[in-house]
Protein backbone atom coordinates (compact mmCIF):
# COMPACT_ATOMS: atom_id res chain seq x y z
CA UNK A 1 0.00 0.00 0.00
CA UNK A 2 1.32 3.48 -0.76
CA UNK A 3 1.07 6.03 2.01
CA UNK A 4 2.45 9.49 1.59
CA UNK A 5 1.12 11.36 4.64
CA UNK A 6 0.57 10.03 7.91
CA UNK A 7 0.64 11.72 11.55
CA UNK A 8 1.66 10.10 14.80
CA UNK A 9 2.98 11.00 17.95
CA UNK A 10 6.24 10.62 19.38
CA UNK A 11 7.71 10.57 22.98
CA UNK A 12 11.26 10.91 23.89
CA UNK A 13 12.39 9.43 27.13
CA UNK A 14 11.48 10.74 31.04
CA UNK A 15 15.26 10.94 32.87
CA UNK A 16 16.21 8.54 35.48
CA UNK A 17 15.58 9.71 39.15
CA UNK A 18 19.02 10.59 41.16
CA UNK A 19 19.57 7.83 44.23
CA UNK A 20 19.81 9.19 47.69
CA UNK A 21 21.63 6.67 49.72
CA UNK A 22 25.07 6.50 51.99
CA UNK A 23 27.59 4.47 52.41
CA UNK A 24 27.66 1.40 54.40
CA UNK A 25 30.36 -0.62 55.10
CA UNK A 26 32.12 -2.50 58.13
CA UNK A 27 34.84 -0.77 60.03
CA UNK A 28 33.97 2.63 57.96
CA UNK A 29 32.49 5.31 59.97
CA UNK A 30 29.92 7.43 58.52
CA UNK A 31 30.60 7.02 54.73
CA UNK A 32 28.19 9.69 53.86
CA UNK A 33 26.47 10.30 50.99
CA UNK A 34 26.95 7.72 47.78
CA UNK A 35 23.74 8.25 45.38
CA UNK A 36 24.38 7.80 41.98
CA UNK A 37 23.02 9.94 38.82
CA UNK A 38 19.79 9.05 37.07
CA UNK A 39 20.29 7.93 33.48
CA UNK A 40 19.23 10.51 30.92
CA UNK A 41 16.00 9.56 28.16
CA UNK A 42 16.39 8.54 25.38
CA UNK A 43 15.93 10.44 21.78
CA UNK A 44 13.69 10.45 19.26
CA UNK A 45 15.87 10.35 15.95
CA UNK A 46 14.69 10.71 12.11
CA UNK A 47 16.25 8.71 9.41
CA UNK A 48 16.01 8.23 5.56
CA UNK A 49 16.31 5.33 4.13
CA UNK A 50 16.31 4.18 0.63
CA UNK A 51 15.11 0.55 1.04
CA UNK A 52 11.86 2.87 2.73
CA UNK A 53 9.52 3.94 -0.35
CA UNK A 54 6.02 4.68 1.58
CA UNK A 55 4.88 5.78 4.60
CA UNK A 56 2.58 2.27 5.19
CA UNK A 57 4.96 0.35 7.85
CA UNK A 58 3.68 3.57 10.63
CA UNK A 59 -0.10 1.91 10.16
CA UNK A 60 -1.23 0.80 13.57
CA UNK A 61 2.01 2.26 14.90
CA UNK A 62 1.11 5.68 15.95
CA UNK A 63 2.94 6.17 18.83
CA UNK A 64 7.21 5.97 19.13
CA UNK A 65 8.53 5.91 22.20
CA UNK A 66 12.02 6.24 23.34
CA UNK A 67 12.89 4.37 26.39
CA UNK A 68 13.38 6.21 29.89
CA UNK A 69 16.16 6.58 31.73
CA UNK A 70 17.31 4.45 34.45
CA UNK A 71 17.32 5.49 37.85
CA UNK A 72 20.53 6.13 40.13
CA UNK A 73 21.90 3.42 42.54
CA UNK A 74 24.10 3.41 45.66
CA UNK A 75 27.93 3.26 45.39
CA UNK A 76 27.81 6.64 42.84
CA UNK A 77 26.43 3.52 40.01
CA UNK A 78 24.52 6.15 37.07
CA UNK A 79 21.74 4.78 36.28
CA UNK A 80 21.80 3.03 32.33
CA UNK A 81 20.94 5.51 29.93
CA UNK A 82 17.39 4.88 27.92
CA UNK A 83 17.46 3.17 24.48
CA UNK A 84 16.63 5.85 21.26
CA UNK A 85 13.72 5.84 18.97
CA UNK A 86 14.33 5.69 15.22
CA UNK A 87 11.36 6.92 12.74
CA UNK A 88 12.45 5.32 9.66
CA UNK A 89 10.86 7.40 6.51
CA UNK A 90 11.87 7.52 2.90
CA UNK A 91 14.22 10.27 1.12
CA UNK A 92 11.78 12.95 0.18
CA UNK A 93 9.99 13.24 3.86
CA UNK A 94 8.99 16.30 5.47
CA UNK A 95 8.34 16.08 9.44
CA UNK A 96 5.89 18.95 10.79
CA UNK A 97 5.12 19.65 13.88
CA UNK A 98 1.20 18.74 13.88
CA UNK A 99 0.13 21.43 16.22
CA UNK A 100 1.60 24.31 14.79
CA UNK A 101 2.69 22.94 11.35
CA UNK A 102 6.31 24.14 11.42
CA UNK A 103 8.48 22.52 9.42
CA UNK A 104 10.69 20.34 11.51
CA UNK A 105 13.13 19.21 9.29
CA UNK A 106 13.09 17.49 5.35
CA UNK A 107 14.67 14.64 4.85
CA UNK A 108 16.40 14.77 1.39
CA UNK A 109 19.26 12.52 1.71
CA UNK A 110 19.24 8.62 1.67
CA UNK A 111 21.42 7.96 5.67
CA UNK A 112 20.62 11.29 6.43
CA UNK A 113 19.86 11.25 10.70
CA UNK A 114 18.18 14.34 12.37
CA UNK A 115 17.73 14.16 16.21
CA UNK A 116 13.71 15.48 16.67
CA UNK A 117 12.97 15.13 20.31
CA UNK A 118 15.52 15.50 23.47
CA UNK A 119 15.30 12.90 25.68
CA UNK A 120 14.96 13.63 29.57
CA UNK A 121 17.94 14.71 31.66
CA UNK A 122 18.53 12.28 34.62
CA UNK A 123 18.28 12.97 38.26
CA UNK A 124 21.34 14.05 40.55
CA UNK A 125 21.94 11.57 43.10
CA UNK A 126 22.61 13.12 46.70
CA UNK A 127 26.54 12.91 46.66
CA UNK A 128 26.03 16.12 44.32
CA UNK A 129 24.75 18.19 47.17
CA UNK A 130 26.75 17.31 50.42
CA UNK A 131 28.53 20.45 52.13
CA UNK A 132 30.34 21.38 54.72
CA UNK A 133 27.02 22.75 55.94
CA UNK A 134 25.12 19.62 54.92
CA UNK A 135 26.99 16.61 55.41
CA UNK A 136 24.16 14.24 55.83
CA UNK A 137 21.91 15.45 52.25
CA UNK A 138 19.19 13.30 52.21
CA UNK A 139 17.74 14.88 49.15
CA UNK A 140 17.97 13.26 45.30
CA UNK A 141 16.76 14.68 41.63
CA UNK A 142 13.98 13.63 40.19
CA UNK A 143 14.23 12.96 36.24
CA UNK A 144 13.48 15.18 33.96
CA UNK A 145 10.10 14.86 31.95
CA UNK A 146 10.45 13.76 28.33
CA UNK A 147 9.02 15.85 25.41
CA UNK A 148 6.25 14.45 23.42
CA UNK A 149 4.76 16.23 19.67
CA UNK A 150 2.44 15.02 17.48
CA UNK A 151 4.44 14.56 13.89
CA UNK A 152 2.78 14.83 10.38
CA UNK A 153 4.95 13.31 8.34
CA UNK A 154 4.55 13.92 4.10
CA UNK A 155 6.70 12.15 1.84
CA UNK A 156 7.39 13.70 -1.43
CA UNK A 157 9.41 11.65 -4.32
CA UNK A 158 12.63 12.62 -5.70
CA UNK A 159 13.03 12.42 -8.81
CA UNK A 160 15.12 13.62 -11.75
CA UNK A 161 11.99 13.62 -14.51
CA UNK A 162 8.47 13.98 -13.83
CA UNK A 163 5.76 12.24 -16.25
CA UNK A 164 2.73 14.91 -16.64
CA UNK A 165 -0.19 14.04 -18.94
CA UNK A 166 -3.79 13.42 -19.11
CA UNK A 167 -5.12 9.28 -18.22
CA UNK A 168 -4.30 6.85 -20.55
CA UNK A 169 -1.90 8.96 -22.83
CA UNK A 170 1.17 6.58 -21.89
CA UNK A 171 3.23 7.33 -18.90
CA UNK A 172 2.96 4.21 -17.71
CA UNK A 173 3.67 2.27 -20.60
CA UNK A 174 6.63 4.83 -21.59
CA UNK A 175 8.24 4.16 -17.59
CA UNK A 176 7.80 0.43 -17.86
CA UNK A 177 9.57 0.27 -20.94
CA UNK A 178 12.33 2.54 -20.33
CA UNK A 179 12.89 2.07 -16.43
CA UNK A 180 12.46 -0.92 -14.06
CA UNK A 181 9.85 -0.04 -12.79
CA UNK A 182 6.47 -2.43 -12.94
CA UNK A 183 3.47 -0.39 -12.92
CA UNK A 184 -0.31 -1.36 -13.97
CA UNK A 185 -0.87 -0.72 -17.75
CA UNK A 186 -4.39 -1.15 -20.08
CA UNK A 187 -6.04 0.67 -22.05
CA UNK A 188 -8.54 2.60 -20.15
CA UNK A 189 -8.14 5.87 -17.58
CA UNK A 190 -6.68 6.24 -14.13
CA UNK A 191 -5.02 2.86 -14.25
CA UNK A 192 -2.43 4.65 -11.76
CA UNK A 193 -3.73 5.16 -8.87
CA UNK A 194 -0.34 6.01 -6.84
CA UNK A 195 3.12 7.46 -7.92
CA UNK A 196 6.01 5.23 -9.24
CA UNK A 197 9.21 5.56 -9.71
CA UNK A 198 11.89 3.93 -11.96
CA UNK A 199 15.30 4.05 -12.49
CA UNK A 200 16.20 4.72 -15.86
CA UNK A 201 19.73 3.29 -17.12
CA UNK A 202 20.88 4.90 -20.29
CA UNK A 203 23.93 2.87 -19.83
CA UNK A 204 26.60 0.86 -18.52
CA UNK A 205 27.38 4.03 -16.14
CA UNK A 206 24.69 6.47 -16.18
CA UNK A 207 21.09 6.40 -15.14
CA UNK A 208 18.42 9.42 -13.94
CA UNK A 209 15.34 8.88 -12.00
CA UNK A 210 11.49 9.07 -13.33
CA UNK A 211 8.33 9.56 -11.70
CA UNK A 212 5.02 8.42 -12.66
CA UNK A 213 1.69 9.99 -11.13
CA UNK A 214 -1.60 9.50 -11.77
CA UNK A 215 -3.32 11.66 -14.78
CA UNK A 216 -3.93 14.96 -14.33
CA UNK A 217 -7.55 16.64 -15.79
CA UNK A 218 -9.02 19.58 -16.29
CA UNK A 219 -9.55 21.43 -12.74
CA UNK A 220 -7.13 18.84 -11.21
CA UNK A 221 -6.13 22.12 -9.02
CA UNK A 222 -9.46 22.50 -7.66
CA UNK A 223 -9.63 18.75 -6.88
CA UNK A 224 -11.05 17.21 -10.06
CA UNK A 225 -10.01 13.47 -10.18
CA UNK A 226 -6.54 12.07 -8.39
CA UNK A 227 -4.02 14.28 -10.39
CA UNK A 228 -4.13 16.83 -7.59
CA UNK A 229 -3.25 14.92 -4.37
CA UNK A 230 -0.16 13.56 -6.01
CA UNK A 231 1.02 16.92 -7.52
CA UNK A 232 3.62 17.07 -5.12
CA UNK A 233 5.30 14.05 -6.08
CA UNK A 234 6.69 15.95 -8.96
CA UNK A 235 7.80 19.38 -7.08
CA UNK A 236 10.91 17.88 -6.29
CA UNK A 237 12.05 16.94 -9.90
CA UNK A 238 14.18 18.70 -11.94
CA UNK A 239 12.52 18.45 -15.40
CA UNK A 240 8.87 17.75 -16.28
CA UNK A 241 8.38 15.52 -19.19
CA UNK A 242 4.90 16.69 -20.66
CA UNK A 243 2.90 13.33 -22.18
CA UNK A 244 0.68 14.40 -24.86
CA UNK A 245 -1.24 11.78 -27.24
CA UNK A 246 -1.94 12.17 -30.35
CA UNK A 247 -4.34 9.76 -30.85
CA UNK A 248 -6.50 11.29 -27.89
CA UNK A 249 -10.12 12.36 -28.60
CA UNK A 250 -8.76 15.43 -26.68
CA UNK A 251 -6.82 18.19 -29.03
CA UNK A 252 -3.19 17.53 -28.59
CA UNK A 253 -2.81 21.32 -28.02
CA UNK A 254 -5.48 21.72 -25.65
CA UNK A 255 -3.88 18.71 -23.94
CA UNK A 256 -0.67 21.09 -23.53
CA UNK A 257 -2.30 24.12 -22.32
CA UNK A 258 -4.26 22.81 -19.82
CA UNK A 259 -1.85 20.57 -18.52
CA UNK A 260 0.34 24.08 -18.25
CA UNK A 261 -3.06 25.53 -16.14
CA UNK A 262 -3.47 23.01 -14.13
CA UNK A 263 0.51 22.84 -13.32
CA UNK A 264 0.76 26.59 -12.62
CA UNK A 265 -2.66 27.14 -10.67
CA UNK A 266 -1.30 24.39 -8.18
CA UNK A 267 2.27 25.90 -7.94
CA UNK A 268 3.57 28.59 -9.50
CA UNK A 269 7.15 27.26 -8.93
CA UNK A 270 6.42 23.97 -10.62
CA UNK A 271 5.22 25.52 -13.88
CA UNK A 272 8.79 27.37 -14.44
CA UNK A 273 10.69 24.31 -14.12
CA UNK A 274 12.66 23.00 -17.27
CA UNK A 275 10.50 20.88 -19.38
CA UNK A 276 10.23 18.69 -22.43
CA UNK A 277 7.01 17.24 -24.83
CA UNK A 278 7.01 13.80 -25.56
CA UNK A 279 3.95 12.84 -28.75
CA UNK A 280 3.12 9.67 -27.95
CA UNK A 281 1.48 6.88 -29.99
CA UNK A 282 3.03 8.36 -32.67
CA UNK A 283 3.65 6.83 -35.79
CA UNK A 284 4.58 7.44 -39.93
CA UNK A 285 0.07 7.84 -40.11
CA UNK A 286 0.26 11.00 -38.27
CA UNK A 287 2.35 13.04 -39.71
CA UNK A 288 0.11 16.35 -40.15
CA UNK A 289 -1.06 15.72 -36.65
CA UNK A 290 2.22 16.41 -35.45
CA UNK A 291 2.90 19.11 -38.03
CA UNK A 292 -0.16 21.11 -36.90
CA UNK A 293 0.82 20.85 -33.42
CA UNK A 294 4.25 22.56 -34.02
CA UNK A 295 2.79 25.55 -36.22
CA UNK A 296 -0.37 26.06 -33.50
CA UNK A 297 2.48 26.76 -31.02
CA UNK A 298 4.58 28.55 -33.43
CA UNK A 299 7.45 26.10 -33.18
CA UNK A 300 9.44 25.45 -36.63
CA UNK A 301 9.91 22.03 -36.37
CA UNK A 302 13.45 20.33 -38.06
CA UNK A 303 14.31 17.11 -38.71
CA UNK A 304 17.11 16.68 -36.17
CA UNK A 305 19.72 13.76 -36.29
CA UNK A 306 20.72 14.56 -32.55
CA UNK A 307 20.67 11.10 -30.54
CA UNK A 308 20.56 9.34 -33.57
CA UNK A 309 16.52 10.12 -33.80
CA UNK A 310 14.28 8.71 -36.55
CA UNK A 311 13.59 11.64 -38.64
CA UNK A 312 10.59 10.55 -40.13
CA UNK A 313 8.40 13.12 -38.01
CA UNK A 314 9.40 16.57 -36.98
CA UNK A 315 11.86 16.64 -33.93
CA UNK A 316 12.48 20.34 -32.35
CA UNK A 317 15.50 21.07 -30.21
CA UNK A 318 15.83 24.23 -28.55
CA UNK A 319 14.53 25.76 -25.41
CA UNK A 320 11.07 26.16 -23.82
CA UNK A 321 10.72 23.35 -24.44
CA UNK A 322 14.31 21.93 -24.21
CA UNK A 323 12.72 19.55 -26.58
CA UNK A 324 9.64 17.73 -28.88
CA UNK A 325 10.26 14.31 -30.31
CA UNK A 326 7.11 12.15 -31.33
CA UNK A 327 7.51 8.67 -29.86
CA UNK A 328 5.98 4.89 -29.59
CA UNK A 329 6.56 3.13 -26.50
CA UNK A 330 4.49 0.30 -28.17
CA UNK A 331 7.30 -0.08 -31.06
CA UNK A 332 9.96 1.58 -29.44
CA UNK A 333 10.09 4.66 -31.85
CA UNK A 334 12.34 7.14 -30.95
CA UNK A 335 12.64 5.60 -26.66
CA UNK A 336 16.32 5.39 -27.20
CA UNK A 337 16.79 9.35 -27.91
CA UNK A 338 14.54 10.20 -25.47
CA UNK A 339 16.38 8.69 -22.92
CA UNK A 340 19.54 10.46 -23.68
CA UNK A 341 18.00 13.64 -24.39
CA UNK A 342 16.41 13.94 -21.08
CA UNK A 343 19.86 12.22 -19.40
CA UNK A 344 21.39 15.56 -21.12
CA UNK A 345 19.03 18.06 -19.21
CA UNK A 346 19.15 16.25 -15.97
CA UNK A 347 23.14 16.06 -16.34
CA UNK A 348 23.44 19.44 -17.43
CA UNK A 349 21.00 20.88 -14.43
CA UNK A 350 23.07 18.94 -11.77
CA UNK A 351 26.20 20.84 -13.25
CA UNK A 352 24.76 24.03 -13.39
CA UNK A 353 24.02 23.52 -9.32
CA UNK A 354 27.51 22.59 -8.49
Amino acid sequence: MFVDHIVIKASSGKGGAGCASFHREKFVIKGGPDGGDGGNGGDVYVIADKNTHTLSHFKGKRHIKAKNGQPGKSRNMHGKRGEDAYIIVPPGTQVFDNESGELLVDMLEDGQKTKLLEGGKGGLGNTHFKSATNQRPTYAQPGLAGVEKELRLELKLIADVGLVGFPNVGKSTLISTISNAKPQVANYEFTTLTPKLGVVQVDEYSSFVMADIPGIIEKASQGKGLGIEFLKHIERTKTLLYMIDLANYRDPVVQFKTLQKELKNYSQTLSQRKFAIALTKADASIEEIVNDFFERLGITPTNSTKYGLDTTLANYFGSNPEFIIPISALTNYNIEPLKWALFDIVKNSEDASV
